[in-house]
């Protein structure tokens, strides 16, 4: 059957969503269209958007959501803010949709293909990878990075003891300590007031360490705002607070989508750095979705030592890079 190309603007993919997500499963939220639509706000730089639906007759069988800049095709979005990324195919048409995918960008000016934030699962590395290589086209893969994520035990009882000994009595120790503390609660929210959610968090985030106060910038923090607001609006967004009486004292930022919950960042007052509330504050939003019945919680990027203690398990995140000319 033959295939068509037709290109989309953003409003256009946010408009036919509801289609789209009956055609075919979109299995991270780094590539829905409120995401994508605050990156590029915020990011593109000179970049040409080449946001491309693919039909085989009358059935849309995928989406690819790229950018070009000069003679080069990467996915809309970047590593630093984008933990993952990878195209939206219907099952069963990944040959169709990438065979027209790659003559496409062959007949266009594009030299390179290079796609970042691949996990092992997605359809560039499954599919992608062995037709460019059939093809005779160069090819190359790198680990870029490790992501850290785990299944969700159905009780917190359960999840408690998949862990050692030893983490299990620190985490036992720790949530003591700070509920001896004081008035403890936490809370994970839709936030009707992004602004509000979004100036606590900052405000957190900037304070619980250089390395994320630096990360922070103006125009970081105007993707943020962007990301929140549109996040919002679909329905993933969630802030959680760890309060010890009236006062927020760390906060966290995540999304909960498709029965995963991805941790995207965090900050916490460092004045109670000692009662560990940064970590505490993860743990409980760990406690929330294991009662929430999610499936999965995701860690995302990063080596931190507290991914591994509270059980997270590593995962290569992966570079791909096409010479098609």
């Amino acid at each position: 059957m033959p295939t068509h190309l037709k290109p989309l603007t953003l409003t256009e993919l946010k408009d036919n969503w509801p289609k789209y997500q009956k055609n075919f499963h979109v299995p991270i939220p780094f590539i829905t269209p409120g995401w994508l639509e605050a990156w590029w706000a915020n990011f593109r730089g000179g970049d040409d958007l080449f946001l491309t639906e693919i039909s085989s007759g009358n059935d849309v069988i995928g989406i690819a959501p790229l950018r070009t800049g000069g003679d080069t095709t990467r996915f809309i979005g970047s590593a630093d803010v984008c933990d993952y990324l990878d195209f939206m195919v219907k099952e069963g048409s990944e040959n169709e949709f990438f065979q027209a995918l790659l003559e496409s960008l062959d007949h266009a000016n594009t030299k390179t293909v290079e796609l970042e934030s691949l996990r092992p699962d997605s359809t560039a590395l499954k599919h992608l990878l062995p037709m460019a290589k059939s093809r005779g086209l160069r090819v190359d893969v790198a680990d870029t990075d490790v992501s850290l994520d785990m299944p969700l035990a159905p009780t917190w009882d359960a999840y408690r003891s998949s862990l050692t000994t030893h983490q299990r009595h620190e985490i036992g120790r720790k949530m003591r300590r700070l509920e001896e503390a004081g008035d403890i609660r936490f809370d994970i929210t839709v936030p009707v007031d992004t602004d509000t959610e979004l100036a606590t968090f900052i405000r957190l985030l900037r304070a619980s360490r250089a390395d994320k106060a630096g990360f922070m910038t103006a125009a970081m923090e105007s993707y943020f705002k962007n990301l929140a607001e549109s996040m919002n609006r679909s329905g993933y967004l969630r802030f959680g607070h760890l309060r010890m009486g009236r006062e927020i004292v760390a906060s966290i930022m995540c999304f909960d989508y498709n029965g995963t919950r991805y941790l995207y960042n965090s900050g916490y007052d460092p004045q109670y750095s000692s009662l560990s509330v940064g970590l505490l504050s993860k743990i409980y939003s760990i406690k929330d979705a294991i009662e929430q019945k999610m499936n999965r919680y995701d860690f995302l990027k990063g080596t931190e030592t507290y991914k591994y203690h509270l059980g997270g398990v590593e995962m290569p995140i992966s570079r791909l890079r096409i010479e098609l000319k």
